[in-house]
């Protein structure tokens, strides 16, 4: 076979990520417990003046009522002491219930946080507290990202939070209900300029729908398949499980893309476009790249997807 997951990583090379997302992430990952959690606070009262961050869905919240249900029984210092034990991975009972949750209910739990600050429920951040001068630059790094690299730099910023899962041993994961797939009469089909593809016409319509069990089918047993800035996710199992945890009501919306035979009959794709995710409102879309490898069944070896450095790597298609 002429390729392997780390061969097919370079498909494309062309491609510009937003290399200023995870140099960011990493930026806020060395500030103290404290500056982590009052940055959040400041990014999420800034960005809430031009992006509309909508309510997480019930189920989301009911997983994580309990532990918001203790936090909210605390004293303002308790609280405070537990949100920096979760930026700190501290190896407490909370920290610990945390990093069992899959993104979307943390996001949730972080979000009703927010809302409770506001509120007076939660220790909020002191009258005339100042950001310390790192701090203060990373969140101007952060304002000087697009909408769409904001947002994920906040949310795998608290994603990461809570103690280590390598070392919580044997554990079960804890994520929300799978959501029915749309039925046929409310699905739209998507149209790629430059593409007719059946596969990866179908990866779009099927993840539009949540139809995660039609669109793991469209990958071979071993085919992969890389978040942007992650390691690929290998085998149908895992990819699948990602679908279900983290892809639910994604809006996908390809532009155009460009297709190239390579060896032995397998075929590469890039195609480009927005996302919408159900986080943020539908004035926020990321713009993002796909990079598909197909075998000779036109079954998908390894799928990329890249947040894109800026608007104008949307016409990028070259190799």
């Amino acid at each position: 076979m002429p390729f392997t997951i780390d061969t097919a990583r370079s498909i494309f090379p062309n491609t510009l990520a937003a290399d200023a997302v995870p140099a960011t992430i990493a930026r806020f990952t060395q500030l103290s417990a404290e500056d982590q959690l009052a940055l959040i606070w400041f990014a999420y009262l800034e960005m809430g003046k031009s992006i509309t961050i909508a309510a997480p869905g019930a189920a989301s919240m009911v997983l994580a009522e309990g532990t918001l249900n203790d936090i909210q029984k605390m004293s303002f210092r308790e609280q405070s002491q537990a949100m920096c034990d979760l930026a700190n991975r501290t190896d407490t009972p909370i920290c610990r219930t945390y990093s069992t949750w899959s993104a979307n209910i943390k996001l949730g739990f972080w979000y009703k946080l927010g809302q409770w600050m506001e509120e007076g429920i939660v220790a909020p951040i002191p009258e005339g507290y100042r950001l310390s001068a790192n701090a203060a630059a990373v969140l101007k790094a952060i304002g000087d990202l697009e909408s769409g690299q904001q947002i994920t730099v906040l949310r795998n910023s608290v994603v990461d939070m809570g103690f280590d899962q390598n070392k919580l041993g044997s554990y079960k994961r804890v994520a929300e209900p799978v959501v029915v797939p749309k039925e046929s009469s409310q699905r739209t089909k998507v149209t790629i300029e430059g593409i007719d593809n059946s596969t990866v016409l179908n990866y779009m319509n099927n993840m539009n729908a949540n139809d995660f069990d039609a669109l793991i089918e469209l990958f071979t047993p071993d085919g992969a398949l890389q978040p942007p800035f992650q390691r690929p996710i290998v085998g149908k199992d895992s990819v699948l499980r990602f679908f279900r945890e983290d892809c639910q009501n994604l809006k996908l919306m390809p532009e155009r893309g460009v297709a190239e035979a390579t060896e032995d009959g397998y075929t590469q794709i890039k195609v480009t476009g927005k996302v919408q995710t159900p986080w943020f409102g539908g004035g926020v879309g990321m713009n993002m790249a796909w990079r598909f490898l197909l075998n000779p069944e036109n079954k998908i070896f390894f799928v990329a997807i890249d947040l894109l450095a800026s608007p104008k790597e949307l016409l990028n298609l070259v190799r």
